[in-house]
């Protein structure tokens, strides 16, 4: 885990090694451990380093092996390199280092561009040749790892975060009208390759983007799940499913114990983390550090569940630390996370996660995390109604979305509003596209390629590498999701959805906690918007950088404002704040210096 940027010029000039400095600087979050540069050619890179895999100055980076021509810069962990680096050393190549940095790098060498379909991993990388000047950047099958890009004519810049490419300068920081009505209607979801910004852009999943030395670029989609029913499973039954399932998540868990430092779990006490707590110590991991976070309720809404992750960390024999936050807190660390947030993201988990991270980060350098189930085994409420007769993308954006073009229309300012309903297009025009069976396997394939990339394994990225803490998610191994994709909806949407994850759980975790009403991460402070962190909000709705900028109007703005003032809230149907929403895009866009 760590942060990567570079600068790679096809106009004949040579990079800009300080503009690069400026976007590893700002990633030191990220890799409190260390830090690289190498330029040659058109090409710079930068690194900053959190030690996970092979401790010593032998896996440093940027990585460059003389012998092969190449040099890299790599976020992330690639969890079968050992294999790998059995196969390619029976293969003739040699080693200097034990980590999984020059494994990735002397594969690209072995198996060239389609060397990203052999890695098991959560990854972002860019490789250079060294003679030749050709650029590799590509982007796991998931999106775990983030990779932002800035071009202009003859230069592309990339990093791991945006702010990473503010802090180089020279970008177009004028709001994309497209990417704004994504974040108003797909709650706050702008797919790739939009980001808020005009001029910055995000490879998207994966991808791998070639630069070539005469300025082609060739983009290539690598993988792409089907959500689709498999010859192969059809004499399966439920239980098969089952423990198929388990299985493989199993060999997920397992992946991704692979560490020269300890490996702890986020336990919320829901099914999903409570799961990965009970394989891992099932995996021998004796005295697992587990670790739930809580806030103070406000208005009758609770905000912690300790009394469940209590209640696994003591059936595991855990070594739990539960983590308490009390109202008084939250206020200062606001900034903090939001600054953190490579873009605007409006869930209140967000302000969850930088806390307990924070925490974490004390004792631990890497996680494992129960993001990405719900959107894989279809739990969230959204799903049933896909399996309606005659369900479409219509019921989809009911259900999802935060309000329809109409409502658009009253809320933002006639200049950023598009004419067309680009948000409903994009989900209609992911419902047409070949792939998926079922009008269920639609909406599953649109939220785990789409929506669980750009918001909950985002968040989980951003709010853990602010503290140098590295998140793995075992409900994202491609190869879980691939099986998780082929199963009927049908046993997934049972027992109020996740039913053959519940039933594969029957195995490993006691009924009370499989059974237990569905949980979220409450931040109930955030939800009602009173006193302080209303007037947070108001501020920055009315400071003179948001008026000059316009983005919503006036008058709905004050509208919204004194329903707060009278004590109530305008929810989103997934009951969002709407409030919240404005008032967050502008704290981050002011953070930010837009």
């Amino acid at each position: 885990m760590c942060g990567i940027s570079g600068e790679v010029r096809r106009d004949g000039r040579a990079p800009d090694a300080s503009a690069v400095a400026r976007m590893t600087a700002a990633q030191s979050d990220r890799g409190p451990d260390g830090e690289g540069a190498w330029r040659h050619g058109g090409v710079a890179l930068g690194h900053r380093r959190l030690k996970v895999i092979d401790l010593s100055e032998r896996s440093a980076q940027p990585m460059v092996d003389e012998g092969l021509g190449l040099a890299i810069v790599f976020n992330g962990c690639i969890y079968n390199y050992p294999e790998l680096r059995a196969e390619l050393s029976a293969a003739g190549y040699s080693f200097r280092s034990s980590g999984d940095t020059e494994v990735l790098l002397t594969a690209y060498h072995r198996w060239g561009d389609a060397f990203v379909e052999h890695l098991l991993g959560m990854f972002a990388f860019a490789i250079t040749e060294r003679d030749s000047g050709r650029v590799l950047l590509g982007r796991d099958r998931l999106g775990i790892k983030p990779l932002y890009l800035a071009e202009t004519p003859g230069r592309l810049r990339f990093a791991s975060t945006l702010p990473a490419l503010l802090a180089a300068g020279d970008v177009d920081t004028a709001i994309d009208p497209v990417a704004l009505h994504h974040y108003l209607s797909f709650h706050a979801v702008v797919p790739a390759p939009r980001t808020i910004l005009a001029g910055v852009r995000k490879l998207p999943p994966a991808t791998t983007l070639a630069l070539e030395p005469d300025g082609r670029r060739t983009e290539r989609t690598y993988w792409a799940p089907r959500f689709a029913r498999d010859p192969a499973h059809a004499g399966w039954d439920a239980r098969d499913w089952q423990d198929a399932v388990l299985a493989s998540l199993r060999t997920a868990v397992r992946r991704r114990l692979v560490s020269d430092v300890p490996v702890g779990v986020l336990l919320s006490g829901g099914l999903d983390s409570s799961l990965l707590t009970a394989l891992l110590v099932g995996e021998g991991q004796d005295a697992l550090a587990t670790f739930s976070v809580g806030f103070e309720a406000v208005d009758g809404r609770e905000g912690d569940e300790f009394r469940w992750s209590d209640l696994v960390a003591r059936e595991f024999g855990t070594d739990h630390h539960r983590i308490e936050v009390p109202t008084g807190r939250l206020l200062p660390a606001l900034p903090h996370a939001i600054a953190a947030m490579p873009e605007p993201m409006v869930s209140h988990d967000c302000v969850g996660f930088h806390l307990l991270s924070q925490e974490v980060a004390r004792s631990i350098k890497v996680v494992q995390s129960g993001q990405g189930a719900d959107e894989v085994f279809a739990g969230y409420h959204w799903y049933p109604p896909m399996t309606a007769p005659g369900a479409d993308a219509a019921t989809y954006l009911r259900a999802f979305a935060d309000r329809d073009h109409a409502a658009m229309a009253r809320l933002v300012d006639p200049a950023h509003l598009v004419d067309d309903d680009v948000s409903g297009d994009f989900v209609r025009a992911a419902f047409a596209a070949d792939g998926a069976d079922e009008p269920a396997d639609r909406a599953l394939r649109l939220d785990t390629t789409v929506m669980l990339v750009e918001d909950p394994v985002k968040r989980v990225d951003a709010m853990t590498m602010a503290w140098g803490l590295e998140a793995r998610v075992p409900f994202l191994d491609h190869e879980l999701v691939e099986l998780a994709a082929a199963c009927p909806p049908a046993l997934k949407l049972a027992q109020g959805g996740k039913g053959v994850l519940k039933d594969a759980a029957r195995a490993v975790l006691p009924a009370a906690v499989i059974d237990r009403p569905k949980g979220y991460f409450p931040v109930p402070a955030l939800t009602a918007l009173r006193g302080p962190y209303l007037e947070l909000v108001r501020d920055a709705l009315h400071d003179p950088a948001a008026k000059d900028r316009g983005l919503f109007r006036a008058a709905e703005v004050d509208r919204l404002l004194a329903v707060a003032d009278a004590g109530g809230e305008e929810l989103t149907p997934l009951g969002g704040n709407t409030l919240w929403q404005l008032g967050l895009l502008e704290c981050w866009l002011q953070a930010r210096g837009v």
